[in-house]
């Protein structure tokens, strides 16, 4: 009754998780351990997602079927995993389309999982953040189904969309993701540039909200803020996707068309 009340109580589990609760019940034996795992697999009652990690079926539910909290399941694939980039923007309800792709920080990320036709990925820690000791800037707690997890808050969220592009799809999707949400708190925007260290990032966070400077109440002050971190020679709006586009001289950006000109709502 007892390893019921886990399975239930952990929806995803580690290995680590199953052996502290059997230590608190006076089990120590690592075959032990292995045995029950292996029992409860066969049984259909948990499913091995990855060595070490593990999803509960409740009584009756199919193994196979049965479905599983994503984000949660991303949010344990490594110890301190960080729930980031697209990923935390569907956490919180900001995505414009959702993704199979789950994306991850984590200080030793795990190579890339799938899962029932989902992928997690995980991504290294920005350097310049480790080297400051800012690692947690702007990650919140948040729980899901009973069991607390890690995730960038909105304003990490936006910069770091904004500073690896790659990991969260079309300008389009970035866009239109981006302008769902109604408000950012600019001083904490600014104070994790500022971390981050990347001039280019700088002058992409501030073409954004001189674009969208109504919508989001942004002053001049804050423009000039970021003007004075831009690169002082232009840079593509994505190095890897060197696009064709339009020089934005005020923020020393190459801009592609269809983002300067939203080219996207002609479609509509």
């Amino acid at each position: 009754m007892k390893l019921r009340a886990f399975f239930r109580n952990h929806p995803v589990f580690t290995v680590e998780d199953f052996a502290g609760f059997l230590s608190s019940d006076g089990t120590h034996n690592l075959r032990t351990q292995e045995s029950l795992l292996a029992y409860h697999v066969k049984a259909g009652n948990i499913v091995r997602v990855r060595r070490g990690l593990y999803t509960s079926v409740p009584p009756g539910a199919s193994a196979e079927t049965y479905p599983v909290d994503l984000f949660l399941l991303a949010a344990r694939m490594a110890k301190d995993a960080v729930l980031a980039y697209h990923t935390a923007l569907e956490f919180h309800g900001k995505a414009y389309s959702v993704n199979e792709r789950f994306t991850y920080l984590s200080s030793k990320p795990m190579s890339l999982i799938t899962f029932r036709a989902h992928q997690f990925k995980g991504v290294s820690l920005p350097k310049a953040l480790v080297q400051k000791n800012a690692t947690s800037f702007d990650v919140i707690k948040a729980d899901r189904s009973g069991m607390a997890i890690s995730v960038t808050g909105l304003e990490r969220t936006f910069v770091d969309v904004l500073n690896r592009p790659d990991l969260t799809g079309s300008w389009e999707e970035i866009w239109r993701s981006l302008e769902s949400v109604e408000y950012f708190d600019l001083e904490k925007v600014a104070s994790y540039v500022d971390f981050l260290g990347n001039a280019t990032t700088a002058a992409k966070v501030g073409f954004f909200l001189e674009q969208h400077r109504e919508s989001l109440m942004v002053d001049e002050t804050h423009l000039k803020s970021f003007r004075e971190r831009r690169p002082r020679r232009p840079h593509y709006l994505e190095r890897s996707r060197r696009q064709a586009g339009r020089l934005v001289a005020d923020w020393n950006l190459v801009v592609p068309e269809e983002v300067y000109g939203r080219t996207w709502e002609e479609q509509l």
